[in-house]
């Protein structure tokens, strides 16, 4: 099994569909942040209307990491907040800085965009009270009142992004080990391979595995492009390595099924439907979400897009986690059973090799 999966990583270099998996979310990332905007955008972006010359706004000039701008007019602010140019807005009153320090509570207004990302808003609002923090020397007693300006969602290039995600755990995990599968068989291969200690059941277990690489290196790296691993890094890899074992279980037995590769092209566009449908619901959020959850790909998508977008944590999306987990599980059972299947239709069963056995030929890569 293992020699089948270092040959076969090996070989994927050379191949254009690991190629085209690896590239694909470059592509889609650059197509649909560059249409739809964000695309150079990876900082938050705070705007401050200071009215008092506060120590709070020269503190966040010099802050790195996070792109600040001044504004003269709280409309004009508030305009920019509305329109997305701007991640959240703050309101500072004139004498801020002295009433912070004589110990009183003045008002802070935050105002953030309807369309923010949840992640930014954390952070500007952890920000400007480590800011006031710095003013007053001790715990700022502020009243800070969050405003959403604008209507409440993400912005359309952040509703895609589980578009992104499904294309390359899909591509990678599925796609890739079902075309090396079939084109194993077709060029026979597979039966050499066989006449050794490897099993039909090890060789689909090392094309599963070759999924499973090469889905969370693409669907991770869909990710970082996006500036999307949220604030709990850990949980959000687990998400994408249970749609990529998802993805590599169905493209080891769509590749087991096949007879050739246009017959498998055929069950890929089909399957493509019940696969990618859930992404829908995150386009237009208004669509009832009970539908999205009758797909199997939903409960890898829903908790990589909460923690990765959504601000969530672990302790949040488990439930939905554990549920692809265990169609994950609920998937082993059928894939042993097409190699049964492929076992019994290739007709080679545990052949072990002889002296006048033929060298074993190269593998054919993916």
């Amino acid at each position: 099994m293992w020699k089948v999966l270092r040959k076969d990583l090996a070989l994927g270099p050379r191949s254009p569909i690991v190629l085209w998996a690896l590239v694909l979310p470059i592509v889609l990332t650059l197509l649909i942040r560059g249409v739809f905007g964000g695309l150079f955008e990876t900082e938050p972006r705070l705007g401050i209307v200071d009215a008092g010359s506060s120590e709070v706004t020269a503190a966040a000039l010099e802050m790195e990491g996070m792109k600040v701008t001044t504004y003269d007019d709280v409309d004009d602010l508030l305009a920019d907040v509305g329109n997305n140019n701007l991640d959240a807005g703050l309101a500072l009153q004139e004498g801020f800085d002295s009433a912070v320090r004589g110990g009183e509570s003045p008002e802070l207004q935050l105002y953030v965009g309807g369309e923010s990302l949840a992640s930014d808003r954390v952070v500007i609002q952890v920000t400007a009270i480590d800011l006031i923090r710095g003013v007053s020397g001790a715990a700022p007693p502020v009243d800070v009142e969050v405003v959403t300006i604008g209507e409440a969602g993400l912005d359309l290039s952040l509703r895609m992004l589980p578009l992104i995600v499904m294309y390359a755990v899909a591509i990678a995990g599925a796609f890739v080990p079902a075309m090396s599968l079939v084109g194993e068989k077709e060029s026979g291969t597979v039966n050499a391979v066989l006449v050794t200690p490897t099993t039909v059941h090890q060789f689909m277990a090392a094309k599963v595995l070759l999924g499973v690489v090469l889905a969370t290196l693409t669907g991770v790296m869909a990710l970082l492009l996006n500036s999307a691993l949220g604030n709990e890094p850990v949980a959000v890899i687990l998400g994408i390595l249970v749609g990529a074992v998802m993805m590599a279980e169905i493209g080891v037995m769509l590749g087991a099924w096949a007879h050739d590769a246009n017959t498998m092209f055929t069950g890929f566009k089909g399957g493509a439907i019940l696969l990618f449908y859930p992404v829908i619901f995150y386009i237009w959020p208004s669509l009832p979400t009970w539908i999205a959850q009758l797909g199997p790909t939903y409960y890898f998508l829903q908790p990589t897009f909460d923690l990765s977008v959504n601000g969530a944590t672990f302790s949040e999306v488990w439930v939905e986690l554990a549920l692809g987990i265990a169609i994950c599980v609920a998937l082993v059972p059928f894939v042993y059973r097409m190699g049964t299947w492929l076992q019994r239709r290739l007709g080679t069963g545990m052949v072990k090799p002889t002296e006048t056995a033929e060298p074993e030929p190269e593998l054919v890569g993916v």
